[in-house]
């Protein structure tokens, strides 16, 4: 079965036919990635960093085709798709330099005490070791960042992982390009091919092949929390469960205090749109909801917000069904009575797939009484929930599923009042700001981008950031082992110069 790529701005069938994989070449895809496994899992810190930066060099060499194409399959502006570019390739680069550091592999030293009473201490020596072949799927809404080279793939090549990549169907062009990209630097670096494996299809039947293969020994995913959540429980059901890192969606709730409102709301107040539309709300960061307390510049602050919203234009989603998927989420939360439609864009939304903007609004004590409402809408809108009293607000935060991220604008003085809000929502998400919102993930070594479930299935994890690499690596300990047989890393000399635990001390 074939399968195009549609312009979502047009609804334009594109050039190019794409072969939806058979489960016997996902079979043969994951069977070239077990098999290069014990080659690429022994490749040092040094020769890994030059393939991830050969890789980053040949997606540049693509030039603007790779540009022009992603525009083409998901309108996306080219300014935007630019941008993007550049991040995929920084991250490549950054996990380069952290391979070249080496301390990622965490290596732990106890020396023997042989005279130690009443029971000697034996030699015990431990450090991170590559899982194995794992799972990637290319998500929607980042056709470069989180997709076929992007931070999951990453972060599993600087582990020692060789990838099976599941490409969106929405960019399939862009994905071929990009796996050209990877092939070509896996060539020239002379490992085994099976190091990099692209399978491409529309259905869920060629990514649980991925899933349910034995060979395939973790899974990373961004996307929808039913498309996370059934990788996750198929994962687990196999003979041999295995972590299923999936990225599945977030509300990122903001709270608005009064005396900051009352200061500068009326900029915060167009702020918060601009990120409530930011990549046509595509983006898993973008504020659904918003928390203000009631007061005048609250009221003000609100006011803005609508009439901001009313200047905002309507622009093509990814896909036609996940514009379908917002306009039925809108309809959902407009089934309650008691949510109104604050504003929304004056323009109108023509085109094939192009949203309309929108402001809701409803009250704290509605949405205590229906917690459905917080879910997800994947889209330019957001929930503005107006609270009588901090308790109220205190109440909304207590009552959170998990989340990627939350915020809260304040003023030092209420910041301190509020602390106890702050406490809450340490519980909640996996990154908490202060007066800043949410969009825009920095690619760096403190970035945290995850939360508790349902936002992710692992809380303990990141899908940003070098932490990342983490996911695919597993602790090993070598107990009295000659030192010429142990990896470099745990070796008394400590060739590889990196930080190591010894005897309970951080030293080179």
């Amino acid at each position: 079965m074939s399968f195009q790529a549609i312009n979502p701005a047009t609804g334009e069938v594109l050039d190019g036919i794409f072969n939806e994989s058979t489960r016997e070449e996902v079979d043969q895809a994951c069977q070239r990635a077990a098999a290069a496994f014990p080659v690429y899992r022994k490749l040092s810190g040094e020769a890994k960093a030059q393939f991830l930066e050969r890789i980053a060099d040949e997606i540049m060499a693509l030039g603007p085709e790779l540009l022009e194409r992603a525009n083409l399959e998901t309108a996306l502006p080219l300014p935007r798709l630019t941008g993007e570019r550049g991040r995929t390739t920084g991250q490549l680069r950054l996990f380069a330099q952290y391979l070249r550091e080496g301390s990622w592999v965490d290596a732990r030293i106890d020396t023997a005490l042989p005279d130690r009473q009443p029971l000697p201490r034996p030699d015990l020596r431990q450090m991170l070791i590559p899982l194995g072949p794992v799972g990637i799927f290319g998500a929607s809404n980042f056709p470069l960042a989180f997709s076929v080279a992007g931070g999951d793939t990453a972060s599993a090549l600087a582990a020692g992982c060789p990838v099976v990549v599941k490409a969106h169907p929405a960019h399939p062009g862009t994905s071929e390009l990009v796996g050209q990209a990877i092939r070509k630097a896996v060539e020239a670096s002379g490992l085994p091919e099976g190091v990099f494996q692209m399978v491409q299809g529309t259905g869920v039947a060629v990514g649980m092949a991925i899933v349910e293969h034995p060979a395939i020994k973790a899974i990373g995913f961004t996307g929808s929390f039913r498309g996370g959540k059934a990788i996750y429980d198929a994962a687990v059901r196999r003979p041999e469960p295995i972590p299923v890192y999936s990225e599945m969606g977030s509300t990122n709730p903001v709270f608005f205090l009064p005396a900051i409102l009352k200061q500068k709301g009326l900029d915060l107040a167009k702020a918060y749109v601009d990120s409530v539309t930011l990549g046509v709300g595509q983006f898993c960061t973008n504020p659904g909801l918003a928390i203000v307390k009631q007061s005048d510049g609250g009221d003000a602050f609100i006011s803005q917000a609508r009439l901001a919203m009313t200047q905002t234009q309507p622009t093509p989603m990814l896909t036609k069904g996940i514009y379908q998927a917002y306009t039925s989420g809108i309809e959902k939360l407009n089934e309650n009575s008691q949510v109104l439609v604050a504003s929304k864009s004056d323009s109108a939304a023509d085109g094939f797939a192009t949203a309309q903007p929108t402001l809701l609004s409803t009250t704290a004590d509605v949405l205590l009484e229906h917690p459905e409402l917080t879910e997800e809408v994947f889209g330019p809108s957001s929930l503005l929930v107006t609270a009588d009293t901090k308790e109220e607000m205190m109440a909304v935060a207590n009552g959170l599923e998990g989340h990627l991220t939350a915020t809260v604008y304040g003023t030092p003085e209420e910041l301190a009042d509020y602390a106890d809000l702050l406490e809450i929502l340490e519980q909640k998400v996996g990154r908490l700001l202060i007066n800043g919102f949410p969009t825009g993930v920095e690619v760096s070594h403190a970035m945290n981008h995850g939360g508790p479930y349902p936002a992710t299935t692992d809380v303990r994890s990141t899908s940003v950031g070098t932490n990342a690499i983490r996911r695919f690596a597993r602790p090993i300990c070598y107990q009295n082992f000659p030192d010429a047989l142990l990896p470099d890393a745990l070796k008394a000399a400590n060739p590889l110069g990196i930080f190591r635990l010894v005897d309970g001390e951080w030293k080179k």
